[in-house]
């Protein structure tokens, strides 16, 4: 899976998250789940949730605690599906 593949991917996981006031356009890969997407921590726990279904791997504590960008999960995702 190409990284343009696994980021639309990932958007589309995102963009069940957001809240009405946050528009899929404005996602970008510096995008910070809580601060700027204003995603709540128990969505930030679906989105994993999801990735995790998504991509058929399994992220634990310490990765979820990494995970504040779109572009750190997907580099996680990456590193992830690296060590299959």
């Amino acid at each position: 899976m190409e990284k343009e593949e696994r980021y639309q991917k990932l958007k589309e996981i995102i963009k069940i998250y957001l809240p009405e006031d946050v528009s899929i356009s404005e996602v970008t890969n510096e995008s910070h789940f809580i601060n700027e997407l204003n995603i709540n921590s128990a969505n930030l726990v679906d989105i994993v949730l999801d990735v995790e279904d998504a991509f058929d791997i399994t992220l634990e504590n310490e990765d979820m605690d990494q995970m504040l960008t779109v572009n750190d999960a997907l580099q996680i995702i990456q590193n992830k599906l690296d060590a299959k």
